[in-house]
């Protein structure tokens, strides 16, 4: 029942004017009074109340001073169970302040999240009405608390034993639990015993508390928070249901499965405080514990009222039934203004903190010989003395290490008869000693933690950090300093301290870096180191990886080992995974055994059975199951006499088990549930009586083949074959990689088309972090992307102005927004942009596609639960104003992925899915690659390109050997061998030929060589060879001119990759040569070259001979490798190589693609162009234009002056036989127009090529 403790005993404490003593005033409020005013209104202030016994608090209530402008706005509230070493409430174990009153007549009720059990309750007044004074009404409810305890004092225990229940079953419940309170920060406080050696441990150790589950030598500890030491209760739960253990220290949870042997099910007794009650000699190191326990429960049995009846609980040593508590009375330095100040010679001391330095101690030595500095120092120990007036250091020494590891370590300072000894933890190992030719003595006073903040301070000096944390048992001229009278400043004098408590908090217990990142802390704050974690930010929650191949296809990857984060910041670890980059993106997980494995008949061998590992576990294999639109899984079974599934009525002697762990008597190929395989489902198996080619149970060997594509039985995680053990029976079996294509998060889109339309979803659950991720296209200037509120709290992200994306949200502290702007980049430009925020306790962030990371801190001592109850809104707000306009797509919530497709399906005005993706990704296709709109994303036509791959960026190549040539012939529209008259003559002949584009890739140590032809039935070719020395000849044969070029710039037959590069238009050609030699320096060779020519149009004429080298040449073959083979649009060696059999090709000899033509990762390398044969009338002319070299490993190289010659113009007219360099051109082939060859069998572009001259193309 709710109680007012304002009819309790109220303890006030006041402090006056110097003038005046110090004193306490306990009364009895009556209902109505006026309330508390203390004579001053200072910091130092409280108001007590003893509620006369233990009670559990569960809320309190304050009110102004009746009829006065005296209340207090903020406060702290503190609690103990005998009236000193105090601890403070927090909220959300971050939040230390109370909200108070705004005037003196309203009442502000806190419900505590946590109930307090406690007989004292303290109230510190922080802030109060500016304008008047501290006045308060004080009142506070709860219920009454009773319990049983028990004393231990190190050296006894008490055992309870009993008959575990035979009927107890792995679903019932067992429940083990206690209360305790300690000073020491080690002892065992429960050990149990079970049958075959199975114990539970419960320990305390350095102030955390560990449960170790063993048999024997096998130990899982589990690790709570730490400070556990601290003289206030702590609770602890052991819970045991079906198969999971739950571990909770105060209101920290861990849950963990454990085998049925170490259940507390098979316990048969249970001994607490101590070891020695067993008798076990193998755990007789531990140390017993020294403290209060209370409320000791199996089940509902409680073990201290059996105790105290003596009934089933034994008990060693001294163990009383009251808990009297040893005084403590620590002290704690805060802020950068604290500091300790006493007289007299120091000692000894107790410190812990986090820090790894900060000022212990410091005086004045006498007679002004220097100054002495006790401080931390990179966690050790250390103390210099400083001669007076300078900086000279007369000692210097180091003792300890590790100190600022949370626990209670002492300092002993000895100074006698010329000998200095510093010792730390009291252990021989961590003391240093000093022999100064001086007396250490101090002078007047002493300083613990910094210094008086005064400009007139002489006498206290600190060149170091200022000690954050807390120190007890100071002992001053050989007697421990009482510091409740410092606290009535009746000895010495402080500042900023908080005494009778100390207020340190274990930020990493338990810890906020998420996925693995290690915790350290200071006073004030907490660092996670996420390195080789896969994650990153300031708690490690957001991945550095993507979430499927997909994306990092469209971030223009090519296929290769990939880590794959399939939930973002979710749970699920990051995998290693090959990425097939093709026209799908496959994602391939491979396992132990994808070799076919051969089996034979053997005696005593039913069955066989196989296993298969993946590379990923169970749980990342189901997220990308399920996350993909297509999985599919290869089997295949060779066999000879020896059946599969045993069709159409037995039963299969083969099956597999897949993620449902259910046998599957399908096969590849077949549905599930058919107990077919792939042949049967199609008709055509050898046997029609069977569904299954090896049910045939021929002699001869047979195989059922095909892919399994059910995604709620994949993978197949073992096979079992049976049918093994008839005499010359024979099989094997093979299991493929598991492969998926398709991401349908990645595409997931909807199209807002009116402000006032918007998507619902559940309530966003992000208390402690939140992670939002989206694309968005748009072409409006404002609109809200996402909303979701709660009471107080919300989130929200808009695009407020068309350069500026706001992410604002509000736990508590008031609204807190963090803006990205971009400057002249308008994002309102309908193309895709990324946004990335995420909110965490100590950071929220923001980011917009490239632009730089927005960052804010979270307040030190804020408010961090993020608490919302509404729906979440999409693409608009509760209030449905300022609703977005555009798509949304790939929306992620903390690593889950909002589906927008299936709610837009049924809300007006959200249209599922969003066109347009070409506009952002279309950048993409490579090499003249055409970018394709689909309803899910794009693809890249390289139809028009020499190129393939997903983004047309893969060299197509071929090794050649003599013998080996590819033939293209270009169709026309008109047949000539039907059109053989003077009419059809004229029809082409004014027919003109405007330019050819020519590029190409070759390596070859051949020469001399003959790299490409092209020849037309008229008098025209364009012939590339290799001469005998290496250098490269390009030979134009155009009525009435032949034009011979050959450059002596290096040696081209290498073995080297080098790009070529021929354009003609109309009368000017251009050729350049991108040289790939293993020198350094880059530079550049233009050549020009002006030639006297007609003016006249060219005319098409017929060619009537083979030039005599290059028939000579031809006959001799070219032996080396060819790629990325260009003539205007069309590629004839990607032609032959991937459509062999659409396209207008013949290939003699042995042709196979190859990867000769990969571009190397090694420097670029120069580049010659020769450019520019103009129509000019003149002579001939060559120039020699000078280009710098690179800068590689920062020498400058010499500058290269080459100069191209041999060039020689020479005019003929040769007519030549159609039927010369002439071969069959292929019939019968008739492409379609919607084929995915087309682009090889016309020419599209008119202005380029003369598509009515029947060209031949040999390479």
């Amino acid at each position: 029942m709710l109680f007012s403790s304002l009819l309790g005993l109220i303890c006030v404490r006041e402090t006056f004017p110097k003038s005046y003593n110090m004193w306490y005033l306990c009364a009895v409020f009556p209902a109505g009074a006026g309330g508390w005013a203390p004579v001053e209104s200072n910091k130092y202030q409280w108001l007590e109340v003893d509620l006369g016994e233990r009670t559990e608090i569960t809320a309190v209530a304050t009110q102004g001073r009746y009829g006065s402008s005296d209340w207090v706005s903020s406060f702290l509230l503190m609690f103990s169970d005998t009236g000193c070493n105090w601890k403070q409430y927090r909220q959300e174990d971050n939040i230390r302040a109370f909200t108070g009153n705004s005037n003196a007549d309203s009442v502000v009720q806190f419900k505590l999240q946590q109930p307090v059990f406690a007989r004292f309750l303290r109230l510190l007044p922080l802030d109060w009405n500016p304008n008047g004074r501290i006045g308060l009404r004080l009142e506070a409810y709860g219920c009454p608390y009773k319990s049983d305890v028990a004393r231990f004092d190190g050296s006894s225990c008490l055992l309870y034993r009993f008959s575990p229940n035979p009927t107890s079953s792995q679903t019932a419940k067992d429940t083990i639990s206690l209360k305790f309170k300690t000073l020491q920060n080690s002892g065992t406080l429960i050990h149990t015993e079970g049958q075959d050696d199975h114990t539970i441990t419960l320990e305390l150790h350095k102030g955390k508390l560990l449960l170790h589950l063993r048999k024997v030598a096998r130990r899982k500890p589990l690790l709570s928070k730490s400070l556990l030491d601290d003289q206030h209760w702590h609770h602890v739960a052991i819970e045991r249901f079906s198969g999971h253990l739950n571990f909770t220290v105060d209101k920290s949870s861990q849950q963990i499965q454990v085998p049925a042997e170490l259940s507390p099910s098979e316990i048969n007794k249970i001994s607490y405080g101590g070891v020695q009650c067993h008798g076990s000699q193998r755990v007789m190191s531990r140390r017993n514990f020294h403290g209060c326990l209370e409320n000791l429960l199996w089940n509902d049995v409680n073990v201290i009222d059996l105790a105290k009846q003596q009934q089933q609980v034994f008990i060693t040593g001294n163990v009383t039934f009251t808990c009297a508590e040893p005084v403590s009375v620590p002290v704690t330095f805060a802020g950068a203004q604290s500091f300790l100040q006493l007289p007299g010679a120091a000692q000894h001391l107790q410190f812990r903190t986090w820090n790894r330095a900060g000022l212990l101690l410091t005086f004045d030595l006498q007679q002004q010989a220097g100054s002495l500095w006790l401080y931390l120092s990179e966690a050790r120990v250390r103390l210099q003395i400083h001669k007076a007036g300078r900086y000279t250091i007369l000692v210097d020494v180091t003792a300890g290490f590790g100190l600022n590891d949370g626990q209670w370590h002492s300092v002993d300072l000895t100074a006698r008869r010329g000998h200095l000894t510093i010792t730390v933890d009291k252990e021989e190992d961590s003391t240093a000693h000093a022999s100064p030719s001086f007396p250490v003595v101090s002078g007047n006073n002493l300083f613990f933690g910094g210094c008086p903040d005064s400009e007139n301070n002489q006498e206290c000096r600190n060149p170091f950090n200022v000690f954050q944390g807390c120190m007890r048992h100071i002992h001053v001229d050989n007697n421990a300093v009482d510091l409740i009278k410092v606290q009535q400043m009746l000895i010495g004098n402080y500042s900023d301290l908080q005494i009778d408590m100390c207020g340190i908090i274990d930020r990493c217990s338990p810890s906020h870096c998420e996925h693995g990142g290690r915790c350290t802390q200071s006073w004030s704050t907490f660092h996670c180191n996420c390195s080789n974690t896969g994650y990153s930010g300031a708690t490690c929650h957001s991945s550095v990886y993507e979430k499927s191949c997909e994306a990092y296809k469209h971030q223009g990857n090519t296929s290769g080992l990939y880590y794959i984060d399939v939930d973002g910041s979710g749970p699920i670890k990051s995998q290693l995974i090959y990425c097939n980059m093709t026209d799908k993106t496959w994602l391939v997980i491979q396992h132990n055994n994808t070799e076919l494995t051969k089996l034979k008949a053997s005696s005593g061998i039913n069955q066989h059975l196989a296993y298969f590992n993946y590379s990923a576990d169970a749980e990342q294999l189901w997220a990308i199951i399920t996350q993909a639109e297509h999985c599919e899984q290869e089997v295949l079974y060779h066999c000879r006499k020896s059946l599969l599934l045993n069709t159409p009525d037995g039963s299969p002697f083969t099956w597999w088990v897949g993620r449902t762990d259910e046998p599957q008597t399908y096969w590849g190929g077949a549905v599930p549930g058919s107990q077919q395989c792939g042949c049967g489902l199609q008709g055509n198996c050898i046997d029609s009586d069977h569904y299954c080619n090896c049910d045939a149970d021929r002699k001869e060997w047979a195989t059922d083949s095909g892919l399994l594509t059910h995604k709620e039985n994949l993978p197949v995680r073992w096979v079992v074959v049976g049918d093994l053990q008839r005499p010359g029976s024979e099989a094997a079996y093979k299991v493929g990689p598991l492969k998926c294509h398709g991401d349908k998060n990645f595409w997931n889109a909807a199209f807002f088309n009116k402000e006032t339309s918007y998507l619902h979803f559940p309530t966003f659950h992000g208390e402690l972090s939140a992670d939002i991720s989206f694309l968005f296209k748009t072409t409006a200037a404002s609109g809200v992307f996402l909303e979701n509120l709660g009471i107080k709290d919300f989130i929200r992200v808009e695009l407020s102005s068309p350069t500026e994306v706001v992410f604002s949200f509000d736990v508590g502290n008031g609204p807190f927004e963090v803006r990205v702007e971009t400057g002249d980049v308008a994002l309102n430009d309908d193309r895709w942009h990324r946004v990335r925020a995420e909110r965490n306790v100590k950071e929220a962030s923001l980011r917009v596609d490239a632009f730089p990371n927005a960052t804010q801190k979270a307040p030190a001592d804020g408010h961090i639960h993020l608490q919302l109850n509404s729906q979440l809104f999409v693409g608009g707000t509760a209030s449905r104003m300022k609703g977005f306009l555009g798509c949304i797509r790939s929306l992620q919530l903390n690593g889950r992925t909002l589906d927008l497709e299936e709610r837009a399906k049924i809300t007006p005005g959200v249209r599922p899915g969003c066109p347009g993706h070409c506009s952002s990704y279309g950048e993409l296709c490579q090499n003249q690659g055409r970018c394709v709109e689909m309803y899910n994303g794009f693809s890249c036509d390289c139809g028009l390109s020499a190129y393939a791959g997903p983004f047309c960026q893969r060299e197509v190549s071929a090794d050649f050997k003599p013998g080996t040539s590819v033939q293209y012939t270009f169709k026309e529209p008109y047949e000539l061998n039907r059109n053989i008259s003077t009419q059809s003559s004229s029809i082409y002949s004014d027919l003109k030929l405007r330019g050819e584009n020519v590029s190409f890739s070759f390596r070859s140590s051949q020469s001399p060589a003959l790299l490409l032809y092209v020849s037309s039935y008229y008098r025209e070719y364009l012939a590339v060879l290799l001469n005998r020395n290496g250098k490269r000849r390009r030979d134009f044969k155009i009525q009435p001119v032949i034009l011979l070029m050959s450059t002596s710039v290096r040696n081209l037959a290498n073995g080297q990759l080098h790009r070529v590069s021929i354009r003609r238009l109309s009368e000017t050609v251009s050729v350049q040569v991108i040289y790939s030699l293993t020198v350094q320096g880059i530079y550049y060779v233009t050549v020009q070259v002006t030639y006297l020519t007609y003016s006249v149009p060219i005319q098409v004429t017929y060619s009537v001979h083979l030039d005599p080298e290059i028939a000579r040449l031809n006959s001799q073959g070219f032996s080396g490798c060819l790629s990325v083979v260009q003539f205007n649009s069309v590629a004839p060696l990607k032609a032959a190589l991937l459509y062999p059999n659409t396209s207008p090709v013949i290939v003699i000899g042995s042709l196979v693609e190859s990867t000769c033509g990969s571009s190397s990762p090694a420097n670029p390398y120069p580049a010659e162009t020769i450019h520019s044969l103009s129509g000019k009338r003149g002579g001939l002319i060559v120039n020699a234009i000078k280009s710098d070299s690179a800068l590689i490993g920062g020498v400058i190289a010499v500058v290269i002056f080459v100069i191209l010659c041999a060039l020689a113009i020479m005019a003929r007219f040769l007519y030549r036989r159609k039927e010369t360099f002439h071969t069959q051109e292929p019939q019968g082939i008739k492409p379609e127009a919607d084929s995915p060859e087309y682009p090889f069998h016309s020419e599209p572009n008119s202005q380029n090529i003369l598509s009515e001259n029947q060209k031949e193309y040999f390479i």
